[in-house]
């Protein structure tokens, strides 16, 4: 089974060119998890929320990963993987929001990060707060103002996957 980000195991893999960005974290860097999530009550409207974070303790090439370690990240067992980047997340400050935290609505057509969010956050490197899945991983303007906004929401992480 291919989980990104696998929060058991506090890793996440991507290939080129999602992870030309990935690839310049430096130990301490955070990387915010967000997915598109079915609303129980609407038939047809999705969630964007953000659902887990990661404090960054390295960042590894897969190839580079003892066999010993493969278990703990799709990227290291894939045919063909050795240039994907591997990031390991520093246990406690990392981990799967045991509540999600929503932060989009769709308009102007696409899954947008609410414009009060947006603002609270300090903005993202793209435009409108665009969040459909994109080649370019989005990245915060001010990550210190996102960090100070994540600390008031009062989520709980967990070291575990959805059942």
């Amino acid at each position: 089974m291919h989980l990104d980000p696998d929060f058991s195991e506090l890793t996440y893999g991507d290939c080129r060119p999602r992870s030309i960005p990935v690839r310049n974290l430096q130990k301490g860097d955070f990387i915010v998890f967000y997915a598109g999530l079915r609303s129980i009550s609407q038939e047809h409207n999705l969630i964007y929320a953000l659902i887990g974070f990661y404090s960054v303790d390295e960042v590894l090439q897969a190839g580079s990963i003892p066999k010993e370690r493969w278990n703990q990240n799709a990227h290291t067992r894939r045919k063909d993987s050795a240039n994907d980047t591997v990031v390991r997340a520093i246990p406690g400050p990392s981990g799967r929001l045991l509540k999600c935290i929503p932060i989009g609505e769709y308009r102007r057509r696409a899954y947008r990060v609410l414009p009060g969010v947006l603002s609270a956050w300090g903005g993202i490197s793209v435009k409108d707060g665009y969040l459909q899945r994109s080649g370019r991983l989005p990245s915060f303007i001010e990550p210190a103002v996102f960090l100070d906004w994540f600390s008031k929401q009062d989520v709980t992480l967990i070291k575990e996957n959805n059942p």
